[in-house]
């Protein structure tokens, strides 16, 4: 079908093929279609480069692949909403839905179904800022554009003599906290939406003037209820959030549509500044030029139409956010959701920061340097309102998702890239601050250089991505003299150090001071952010020099990497839907792997580079609905296409280098904001991979990479390319791009490996993968206490232990404190696993989590927690011998957005004999399972009874209800230790 669908395109397109020697328009290979189908989640609507309204029709309201309100594979429309998200995992907006219908269709007794309409694919229509369809059920063609804060429709009835009603929904898709809708006159309605799904709390003010006069009336339900024992009723009104507005026959109707996120007068000023006209082929012309404007900053001359599509697509989605979100007298709603008057630069929302570090933001740097700049005062003006640098902000609202504070190599980046107009001091102490902050395992993360997984959970991910962001921390300091600063987070951005274990050769989680195990680098669980320990093995940007000699050195390294590669596609553990894209481990699908194809550059193999690259470029994306092989991700994915297809990429974002790939195009022209111009030339580069030569400003050039300084001064770049593997160009330590740490090197902390409980004793091992170094370590146990003790070898210990232990070697700064206990128990108990088989990830040690007398708290990713999937528990406990017993129970948790679900009831027994047993009681669910509160308690009974033998027997909730966003699929029972006193 795929094959099919290319074979249309193309003959779509013949007549779009190219000169040699011109440079194509854009706007003839944008196909906002790319991503809507698959898991893109992009949207195909009507929106301006960075425009506060994204004007686009919705066929899906529920479901991960309805995150952007549309599929390509649906055939209903529920209607036209004025705000969408580009291609994000979680849903929200959808706001101010209309939906024009025809007279004979307008039934106020249906709510239900009121005014949904079939369409057919042929008949829908999507460009660069216009989008059209035709509405079977209602006989009507829709078209759709757009200025930055307006969106602007066209209805045209098909059948002579139609009114038209026009549906206006104020309660479309997540929860509405509070709106209202009034008349102003008979041809503006305004009114205004508070919501909460993914945001808490999100604003939307809206403005609506219409071509023609309406007719309009509050829509009120009147309800009968019964009260009191003698029958007597009441009758309350409730106001309905679905408006009918109805039009006399008319040949077409114009709806102009201002939107504001600070109030219905801010929305009123939109549309008098930017919609003053009826002329919606104008609009369109407008929205048009715009988009011309904003993509010919790249202009690339090719006759390949599939990846002229694929790429000016990628660079469209890299520009429809992040969104403009103040109206055009300055005024915006802040991070404190308060309103604020004009910041003296434009304001925007939705960082995806996560995500777009990585390659949308570095493109930013490159041709849009000045908006770059207003991104960054409002991250400052963000920390000033709200008290923190975005994470991941959305419509005024901390969303608190994801991981890592990368708002940090955004501003760092720019700034090494000569993008300096903001408040340097104030970006520093913002970056210090959210750096420090106690949560999100950070402080953890500073204590003892690394996260712990019983400390929190993704803790491999997080410990790697704060030492990437550290590094960005101390090398802005530095350049702005602040040496404490720079000392201070240099040492940390080193901590990705402190969790690759040398054995495995993976970085790998670990507990209680030493490595988790048994290990699967291919297993996906919650020791990582949505990947497995293939994924983010390869994540420390800041020094892959550093990484490439804790693997071993070159040879060592690249092996690595070509196992990522060569690995086998499947994964283990937890089922993750963002893994996608897999070339074997590497998973192209999800940001963290971005980089990865490019680290052969830097190890002294870069014709794999080219291969993987290219392999990537080509196989990864094309010019379908499907075309993105994971979520879009607010232009991410694009970005890594448009960077990758001219052959640069940032590997390091926060350092001023571009490292080359496989460019895809003969020639690319990069237009920059200084007036000057930098070309990529690549000839023979349709089915040449390989760099044999280059040449920059006509001078045989032999590194890897250039300069932000280079690009910026203009210039040509010319690639000879070749269908052979060059492996002798280019592998020299001078020719390779460079990231490293050469300054207070630190040793990596020690492992203490200790069980986590014994009975009669316990041995203490400590090791530390650096070669030569003096450990130190204090202990506390029973009687003894030590302080700064020079480990020479195995100790025995028979009394509970805390034990504290650093490793220093000359030459290298000391390591951070690690801490790990050993905590004695009785040991006279056993428990044999019955019934029930639980998750390697969720093992929380093995069977004997069930009485080692440590307990799982409030999250499950943590690890302390067994987890059962779609299966019921059964297990005894031997006590070892008869002993009175007055009291049994067990710790059970509830998380069900996680499909975490208490168990139905648990049941337990006792026996002396474990031949007869003792019913003891039974403890029912005390919660419903649609609680959404995270809790945890135990199911226990008070007896007074004796034996030697408890059965425990938890029934699992077993498929989760329809209501359930997961429906069908199988719950979790998570349990943590049988309680007998």
């Amino acid at each position: 079908m795929r094959y099919l669908a290319l074979v249309v395109i193309a003959l779509l397109f013949v007549g779009c093929a190219v000169d040699s020697n011109d440079y194509v328009n854009p706007l003839d290979y944008v196909n906002p279609f790319i991503g809507t189908g698959g898991h893109g989640h992009t949207y195909p609507g009507a929106t301006t480069p960075f425009g506060m309204v994204q004007l686009s029709p919705d066929t899906r309201l529920e479901g991960w692949d309805g995150c952007g309100g549309y599929h390509y594979t649906d055939s209903e429309i529920y209607g036209f909403s004025h705000t969408h998200l580009q291609g994000t995992g979680i849903s929200d907006y959808a706001d101010i839905l209309f939906m024009p219908t025809n007279s004979s269709t307008h039934d106020a007794d249906n709510w239900g179904d009121r005014y949904k309409s079939s369409f057919k694919k042929e008949n829908e229509t999507t460009k660069a800022g216009y989008y059209s369809v035709i509405l079977d059920d209602h006989n009507m063609k829709c078209e759709l554009t757009s200025t930055t804060r307006v969106g602007v429709h066209r209805y045209t009835p098909l059948a002579a003599g139609d009114s038209i009603t026009l549906f206006i929904d104020m309660e479309h898709r997540d929860k509405v906290l509070e709106y209202s809708f009034y008349p102003i006159g008979d041809t503006i309605l305004v009114g205004h939406r508070i919501s909460q799904e993914w945001a808490q709390e999100q604003h939307v003010y809206f403005a609506a003037q219409f071509s023609e006069p309406f007719q309009y009336q509050d829509q009120t339900v009147e309800y009968e209820y019964e009260v009191g024992e003698n029958g007597d009723t009441t009758t309350v009104q409730k106001y309905v959030g679905v408006f009918p507005v109805v039009f006399d026959q008319a040949d077409e109707l114009i709806c102009k549509v201002a939107l504001s996120s600070v109030n219905i007068d801010g929305a009123i000023a939109n549309l008098n500044a930017e919609a003053p006209h009826w002329d919606f082929d104008q609009y369109r012309s407008d929205a048009e030029a715009m988009w011309a404007k904003a993509l010919n900053k790249i202009q690339v001359i090719s006759d390949d139409v599939e990846r002229l599509t694929c790429f000016y697509t990628a660079l469209y989605h890299s520009l429809t956010v992040p969104n403009t979100f103040q109206d055009v007298d300055g005024k915006y709603r802040g991070t404190d959701l308060e309103i604020h008057d004009d910041p003296g630069h434009n304001y925007y929302t939705i960082f995806s920061l996560w995500d777009t570090f990585r390659a949308t933001h570095p493109l930013y740097t490159i041709i849009e340097r000045d908006r770059t700049k207003d991104f960054i005062n409002t991250f400052l003006d963000m920390y000033d309102k709200g008290g923190q640098l975005p994470i991941w902000e959305l419509s005024g609202n901390y969303t608190g998702c994801m991981i890592g504070y990368h708002s940090v190599p955004v501003i760092v980046d720019a700034y090494f890239k000569g993008i300096t107009d903001f408040d340097h001091q104030k970006a520093l102490k913002a970056m210090i601050q959210i750096a420090d902050s106690t949560h999100l395992g950070k402080h953890h993360f500073a204590a003892q250089g690394y996260i712990s997984a019983e400390k929190d959970h993704e803790s491999v991910s997080k410990t790697l991505e704060y030492a990437y962001d550290d590094w960005c921390i101390a090398m802005f300091a530095k350049d702005l003299g602040d040496q404490e600063t720079y000392e201070r987070f240099i040492k940390r951005a080193q901590h990705y150090k402190n969790i690759f274990n040398p054995e495995t050769r993976f970085m790998q989680a670990k507990r209680n001071g030493t490595w988790m195990g048994p290990f699967d680098p291919a297993e996906v669980n919650f020791n990582f952010t949505e990947a497995n320990s293939y994924q983010y093995t390869f994540f420390a940007p800041q020094d892959v020099a550093g990484l490439i000699d804790i693997m071993g050195g070159d040879e060592k390294f690249c092996s690595n990497l070509d196992s990522l590669f060569t690995a086998s596609t499947e994964t283990t553990g937890r089922e993750q839907v963002d893994i996608t894209g897999l070339i074997g481990q590497y998973a192209h699908g999800n940001e963290p792997s971005h980089h990865m194809a490019y680290l052969y550059n830097y190890a002294g193999q870069p014709w794999k580079t080219q291969q993987y690259v290219r392999e990537i470029l080509d196989e990864q994306y094309w010019n379908g609905p499907d075309g993105l092989s994971g979520n879009e991700d607010c232009g991410q994915m694009s970005s890594w296409y448009v960077l990758s297809a001219m052959g640069l990429y940032s590997v390091t974002p926060g350092s001023d280098i571009y490292t080359f790939g496989s460019p895809i195009f003969e020639e690319v022209k990069i237009n920059l904001e200084n007036g000057k111009t930098f070309i990529i030339t690549a000839p023979g580069c349709g089915d040449h991979v390989f760099i044999e030569n280059i040449k920059f400003n006509n001078n045989f050039y032999r590194k890897l990479f250039v300069t932000n300084d280079q690009l910026m001064a203009g210039g040509e770049l010319d690639f000879t390319m070749s269908g052979l593997e060059h492996k002798e160009f280019c592998i020299e330590s001078e020719c390779r791009p460079v990231s490293s740490i050469n300054d207070l090197k630190i040793c990596p902390v020690p492992t203490i490996d200790v069980k986590r409980t014994f009975v009669k004793s316990f041995t203490l091992n400590i090791a530390c993968p650096e070669p030569d170094v003096r450990i130190k370590y204090d202990l506390e146990c029973g009687d003894i206490s030590l302080q700064g003790v020079t480990y020479n070898g195995p100790l025995d210990f028979e009394e509970s232990a805390v034990i504290t232990a650093w490793a220093e070697k000359t030459g290298l700064e000391s390591s951070p404190r690690v801490v790990a206990e050993s905590l004695k128990i009785d040991g006279s108990r056993s428990v044999e696993l019955v019934q029930g088989e639980y998750a390697n990830q969720y093992s929380a040690g093995g069977q004997i989590a069930l009485i080692d007398f440590l307990r799982g708290g409030e999250e499950f990713k943590t690890g302390e927690w067994q987890g059962y999937q779609g299966q019921d528990m059964e297990v005894i406990v031997d006590l070892g011998s008869k002993k009175d017993i007055n009291y049994v129970g067990l710790g059970c948790l509830q998380d069900i957005r996680p499909w975490i679900v208490y168990p139905e009831y648990v049941e337990f027994w006792v026996s002396s004999d474990k031949k007869d047993w003792k019913r003891l009681g039974k403890v029912d669910s005390p919660v419903a399972d649609n609680n959404y509160e995270k809790q945890h308690t135990d199911f226990g009974v008070d007896v007074k009874t004796s034996g030697q033998y408890i059965k425990v027997f938890a029934k699992g909730y077993g498929e989760l209800a329809d209501w359930h966003l997961g429906a069908g699929g199988s719950s979790w029972l998570f349990v943590d230790e049988i309680v007998i006193k």
